[in-house]
């Protein structure tokens, strides 16, 4: 992996945690706060107790953020899984929501949205 982590701003801390949490968790994210931030990591299988992540996604509240035009992709395992995050997207407060369509390539299956904060994401599946 090129990264060893995304720290993303959003305004409302406890809001923007409910949102990611809804589907991060499905593509086997574990969560972690902090007093000054909420992350997710991918632990790998079998980790025990005293695992400790070396890449994660994060988000910071900053009431002050401004989405810019940059967007953060998430690897899904299947195409399935895509799918049935894209049904309970707009449940959860996700905006711009083009449904799940190949993309880029004709192994690219993905679903593109934005947070409630603007912030653009998608979720990816390239099989």
């Amino acid at each position: 992996m090129l990264l060893g982590h995304v720290d993303l701003r959003v305004r409302q801390r406890a809001k923007a945690t409910e949102f990611y949490d809804t589907f991060l968790n499905l593509l086997g994210a574990v969560k972690h706060e902090s007093a000054d931030w909420t992350s997710w990591s991918l632990p790998p299988r079998g980790a025990g107790d005293e695992w400790r992540p070396h890449q994660w996604f994060a988000i910071t509240e900053d009431a002050a953020m401004m989405p810019g035009a940059t967007r953060i992709a998430f690897l899904a395992p299947t195409r399935g899984t895509i799918d049935a995050i894209a049904v309970f997207l707009p449940a959860v407060g996700a905006r711009a929501i083009e449904m799940p369509h190949v993309a880029y390539e004709p192994n690219a299956y993905a679903c593109f949205f934005e947070d409630p904060d603007g912030n653009k994401l998608e979720i990816v599946c390239l099989d």
